[in-house]
């Protein structure tokens, strides 16, 4: 085994050129991970390349990583020059080794922004690096400064000169969307409560995915399953709590401008109708289908079918409250949207009928059928309508039902974990 200095540079450089190699050989690596291996028993390089999967026999690291570490800090400091090859081989091999490791992060930056390192290279770097430390912390930071790179204006084109997505933005935007999902579900499931993952992916939601209701739908969708698999993950379950808490601001604030917008027209009739901004009012128009009301009812079922599986985890108690606040706040929330609804609709009569957005009238039917609205109901008066009044909808969602629950919980439950949660949940406020 070498042991002088000269012995050991001349064994990470080959260990750093077998690295290299093997990206090359198979650019479709998709995990990396040590081999337990206390002393090299062959003459052989310890770099193992297997199907998809890269491995680093771990008698070498500790030859490998203060090398590589020492010789990054020697060109920060000016000591000793690399060039740009050097540069992206070292940083990849200390990056894979130890990814918390700033500096290394800092000169990949340099090297993305001269234009000398594809910035998808880095992507995929993190994502390998994730496989082994799913919680690093500065992985993700770096991941988010290449993908800000990637959705500038400038950087969109570029990449589609050296073919590397050569569809349209909308489509490179989306296929970035769900690779980002998808590196954040691996790191999730690698790691117990990787709050790290999860708030990378809501960072995803903002910035790339405009937090649309097409996205948040196929979000709650998506990791239904996979909090149904990790009851006791409280940062899966915080993450649909954001997904719903997105669905109601997106949906109450989009029906507001569009009241607005129609108000606006209703007191300047003058106004042309391509003046509405033909686009974004149909858009806005589709996005008010979404049945809040049902979306957190569905939520609320998933709890009860979660808590009375998987007895004794507080994490669902603690999505099952956060649930009801989030349709206390929602019903408080219809009423003074009903009565703009009304106000708007005693000025203009079409704003009732073919102009009228499915969620607003939803809302305001709702509203009629508990009898809080009773002057709404005689601008909206739909066939609909006269079916809710025939057959009124039991609130299935209420307090009351929520009391039913628990003493159901606790009358039949023999965890005593389970009846304190749930004599806890019954002393919340708004219950």
């Amino acid at each position: 085994m070498a042991e002088s200095p000269e012995e050991v540079a001349v064994l990470v450089q080959r260990v750093v050129k077998d690295i290299r190699n093997a990206f090359q050989r198979n650019p479709h690596i998709d995990e990396i991970g040590l081999i337990p291996c206390p002393e090299a028993r062959y003459n052989r390089s310890p770099i193992v390349l297997v199907e998809n999967k890269l491995g680093v026999e771990s008698w070498c690291v500790k030859f490998l990583l203060p090398y590589v570490h020492n010789k990054l800090l020697l060109y920060r400091q000016k000591k000793q020059w690399l060039n740009k090859d050097e540069l992206i081989d070292v940083t990849c091999t200390l990056l894979l080794l130890n990814p918390d490791f700033t500096t290394a992060w800092n000169v990949r930056k340099e090297l993305i922004l001269s234009g000398t390192l594809n910035p998808l290279k880095d992507l995929h770097l993190g994502k390998l690096a994730l496989t082994k430390f799913p919680k690093s912390p500065e992985t993700w930071i770096h991941r988010r400064w290449v993908l800000q790179q990637l959705i500038q204006e400038n950087s969109l084109p570029s990449l589609v000169t050296k073919g590397n997505l050569g569809a349209a933005p909308v489509e490179r935007i989306h296929r970035l969307v769900q690779e980002e999902m998808n590196v954040c579900s691996e790191a999730a499931g690698r790691y117990p409560s990787n709050y790290n993952a999860w708030s990378h992916r809501i960072w995803v939601l903002q910035h790339l995915g405009k937090l649309t209701i097409k996205v948040l739908l196929d979000e709650l969708s998506s990791t239904k399953y996979w909090v149904s698999m990790h009851v006791s993950d409280h940062s899966g379950f915080h993450y649909r709590q954001f997904l719903l808490n997105s669905l109601i601001g997106r949906t109450v604030t989009d029906s507001n401008l569009l009241l607005q917008n129609r108000m606006g027209n209703v007191q300047n009739p003058s106004l042309l109708k391509e003046e509405e901004s033909a686009g974004a009012a149909a858009a806005c128009e589709e996005e008010q289908s979404v049945d809040l009301p049902h979306c957190l009812e569905e939520e609320l079922e998933l709890c009860t079918e979660l808590i009375d599986t998987y007895p004794g985890h507080e994490t669902l108690w603690c999505h099952r409250r956060c649930v009801f606040y989030l349709q206390h706040h929602l019903k408080n929330r219809i009423p003074l949207l009903s009565a703009v609804v009304s106000s708007v609709g005693s000025n203009d009569e079409t704003l009732n009928n073919s102009h009228y957005s499915p969620a607003i009238s939803h809302m305001a039917q709702a509203m009629d059928v508990d009898g809080l609205n009773e002057s709404s109901s005689k601008q909206v008066y739909t066939q609909e309508t006269k079916r809710l009044k025939r057959a009124p909808v039991q609130d299935s969602f209420g307090p009351e039902m929520e009391y039913r629950f628990i003493n159901e919980v606790l009358s039949t439950c023999r965890d005593v974990d389970q009846a304190r949660f749930a004599t806890a949940y019954r002393k919340c406020g708004y219950i």
